[in-house]
């Protein structure tokens, strides 16, 4: 496990970020903002300690401040907090992570029904565009952060398609955690080659609007995530 960064660093280094500004928003969104990204981002690993010294004194903000951020992220599930011993990234249980996973099926397959009943032939053909780009990644080949933010570029095309105000509420309810369990679910080398043809049969389905043959698909494709990421969660524990 990894743990947050010596404080010898500069904050650049530790958080990909310069002291918060004053003006483009307020203070603790700003603070919640880049907490988070270190979260999603895999900066910071579930399981590390969020040390408020080493924020201040990285972001130049006061504790009162980062207390309020902390608050905020725990409320989202990435952030944990323990009484007497601090907050910590959220390390999601076995329990948790098959309840979280289950959840997730059941909602992007029914996403992906509301997608062919109210997508575009245009929003299908930047369906199909995303996943060309998860592709290409392929090439490089992508670290796991940038391939997750490849694979994001699909979920907001299918989201926006969808049309459901609803449904991009509840799954954006769940997918911060979920990104918490994603990277050991792609952490084998040749999982990235199965998600996109995965993916691609996905999208071949919603083209010939087919309804149920493309949720059964997400479904299939998630499960398979789950049974990969569960597998980690058990050797590790």
């Amino acid at each position: 496990m990894s743990s947050i960064p010596d404080v010898t660093e500069t904050a650049a280094q530790r958080w990909g970020v310069s002291p918060v500004g004053r003006v483009a928003a307020p203070v603790k969104e700003q603070v919640v903002t880049a907490i988070r990204d270190a979260i999603l981002d895999f900066k910071l690993r579930p399981g590390d300690r969020l040390v408020e010294r080493e924020i201040i004194e990285s972001m130049e903000v006061s504790r009162a401040t980062v207390r309020e951020a902390i608050s905020v992220l725990a409320s989202e599930g990435l952030v944990t907090v323990v009484p007497q011993k601090g907050a910590h990234v959220t390390q999601p249980s076995l329990e948790d992570a098959e309840d979280l996973y289950e959840v997730r099926a059941s909602l992007e397959s029914l996403v992906v029904r509301r997608f062919i009943d109210r997508a575009t032939d245009v929003d299908v053909a930047h369906l199909v565009a995303t996943v060309d780009r998860m592709a290409e990644r392929l090439d490089e080949p992508p670290t796991i952060v940038d391939f997750l933010k490849a694979k994001d570029e699909f979920y907001d095309v299918l989201l926006a398609g969808a049309r459901s105000a609803s449904l991009t509420q509840l799954l954006g309810s769940i997918q911060a955690r979920v990104r918490l369990l994603r990277v050991t679910s792609l952490s084998t080398a040749d999982r990235l080659p199965h998600v996109v043809t995965e993916m691609r049969e996905i999208v071949e389905a919603i083209e010939a609007r087919n309804p149920d043959r493309a949720a059964r698909l997400m479904a299939e494709h998630i499960h398979m995530a789950s049974r990969l990421a569960l597998r980690a969660l058990r050797a590790q524990g």
